[in-house]
């Protein structure tokens, strides 16, 4: 299996997908190869800030810790629990984590055993094994192994509280799904779907994918904006946050960390949605749904 890389600097720097092509070989995604890590440490770019945000080891760290805590259980649990403090370990900015090339970095110079160890498939029944999807080490936001953790910490916090990450994230449907669409940067909108996963209103993959489908359709003719409004967000909390990552402690492991102390969205529009998405599932074709379980 891949391991550990041995070459690890203090600070995380980024890669762009031209360079890391070079390094993301068959080996590696079938797990036989590791990364000639000082190599490619050689071909990155350093990050201009220098802060206490971007210390490697703070990164590496979790990221042992999650290995460790879920070896005995299925790869996809750890989803859950690494989410809020990958967001919270790092503090970013959505136009800091919206630069491509750090998340690159941190799946090929800082944790490739951990992309290898989450996303290879099982063995084929005929023993045969299976390769990492190369999209876990250089895909698009909602499939890189690291990115899509932190934008669906970003995206279902309830400002300081990461509980509903923590539900969004124990679902992989939900993730995979909510994560492609537009519509889940309104807050309110992205609580509504954890609300009916919380409520048990949804409950099976092919419902959740049924579900963001309808309300994504549906928001073509409903501005859900305006039906179940956001409090209008300062961006203080989010900088006090940032600024307080250089005396804060790593990131808690046995309770959930504590986000910026932004607002929490509006209860009672959270429940306006939910409502609302609960009748659109009543109607949204789900795949292996009799037609009288449809309604």
């Amino acid at each position: 299996m891949t391991s550990r890389p041995e070459h690890l600097p203090e600070r995380l720097a980024l890669l762009s997908d031209v360079q890391a092509a070079e390094y993301i070989s068959s080996g590696l995604l079938e797990g036989r190869e590791d990364i000639p890590s000082i190599a490619l440490n050689k071909i990155t770019e350093p990050l201009a800030d220098i802060d206490e945000r971007f210390q490697l080891h703070r990164v590496r760290d979790l990221i042992d810790d999650t290995m460790d805590r879920f070896r005995d259980e299925r790869p996809t649990a750890a989803d859950a629990w690494l989410a809020p403090r990958l967001h919270e370990t790092l503090r970013l900015t959505r136009g800091e984590a919206a630069e491509k090339r750090l998340w690159t970095y941190l799946a090929l110079g800082v944790a490739p055993d951990y992309v290898v160890w989450r996303h290879l498939p099982e063995p084929k029944s005929d023993g045969s094994g299976g390769r990492v999807a190369r999209d876990k080490f250089v895909g698009p936001h909602y499939k890189q192994a690291f990115s899509r953790l932190w934008w669906a910490a970003e995206l279902f916090r309830d400002g300081p509280d990461y509980r509903p990450v923590v539900t969004a994230c124990g679902n992989q449907d939900m993730i995979n799904s909510a994560l492609r669409l537009d519509i889940i940067d309104h807050r309110t909108t992205a609580l509504a779907l954890v609300g009916l996963l919380e409520k048990g209103i949804v409950r099976t993959g092919r419902e959740v994918n049924a579900l963001t489908s309808a309300v994504n359709a549906a928001a073509a003719t409903l501005l859900y904006d305006v039906v179940a409004p956001d409090v209008e967000r300062s961006g203080d909390p989010l900088r006090a946050w940032i600024e307080a990552a250089a005396s804060a402690l790593p990131s808690p492991r046995g309770e959930l960390p504590v986000g910026p102390e932004e607002e929490p969205v509006p209860e009672e529009a959270v429940d306006t949605l939910s409502a609302h998405f609960e009748e659109l599932l009543v109607d949204a074709p789900v795949r292996g749904r009799t037609a009288d379980e449809q309604g």
